[in-house]
């Protein structure tokens, strides 16, 4: 599958693995969106791949909040045209038992990791129905399958999110529209605390970002709809 000159757009890309993936699709000819919360970050991203030749726009944002998805999609239709990739990266990460779990604290995980899918997918999709093309790939994790202690508000947003996805497979995929759903183990970001960056055996964001290179680009007649993304060599337990 080609990629040249389509529209991409990739929700918590000013940095670790939404960065990444914007900057290797900017790389195979792609227009790209960057949505993020953090404006000054997202201007830097966008000065960095705007050296690639492609035509770059930045709409800083909240995907907890609809209405901020929704003029993201405008924004991204009148200046780059109709989006037929979008990458759903945007997450958060906080950990706590459940018994001294804030409201705020679960809601927050819940709104960004799950409502933020939800509102970003309802946005486009009528644009690639439209069009009867378009690829949605949402960044899960193997925490979705995987439950561990301390985790079960950002496991139980991974869990949600794969259901969803797999949901709304079966409902395009006869409109010629692929959903898939990447979920990588530990990755090196400073994503929740900034453990991960300590973890020299984890992921890469480029890893991530080869991920969704490689889905894109599979045959028209073909779906992968999951992906188990692993280090290859984690510590033995």
């Amino acid at each position: 599958m080609q990629l040249k000159d389509r529209v991409a757009v990739i929700t918590g890309a000013s940095k670790g693995i939404g960065k990444a993936i914007a900057k290797t699709l900017a790389q195979q000819g792609c227009n790209v969106a960057l949505n993020g919360r953090n404006k000054e970050d997202l201007k830097a991203a966008e000065k960095e791949i705007s050296q690639l030749g492609v035509k770059v726009l930045t709409v800083a944002g909240d995907v907890r909040n609809s209405k901020d998805v929704e003029a993201m999609a405008r924004a991204t239709e009148r200046e780059l045209g109709p989006a037929t990739i979008l990458v759903n990266n945007a997450g958060i990460g906080q950990f706590s038992e459940v018994a001294q779990m804030s409201d705020e604290h679960f809601r927050s995980i819940l709104e960004t990791n799950l409502f933020g899918v939800f509102y970003c997918c309802r946005a486009f999709l009528p644009g690639m129905i439209q069009k009867e093309q378009g690829h949605i790939i949402n960044i899960a994790s193997l925490a979705g399958k995987n439950p561990f202690v301390g985790g079960s508000a950002y496991c139980a947003s991974k869990a949600g999110l794969i259901s969803f996805a797999e949901c709304l497979m079966l409902e395009v995929r006869h409109h010629n529209i692929k959903v898939t759903t990447i979920c990588p183990g530990s990755v090196q970001t400073d994503f929740g605390s900034g453990e991960m960056n300590k973890r020299n055996w984890a992921l890469t964001s480029e890893d991530c970002a080869t991920a969704v290179l490689d889905v894109l680009t599979t045959s028209q007649g073909s779906l992968i709809s999951m992906v188990d993304l692993r280090p290859l060599k984690p510590p033995k337990r």
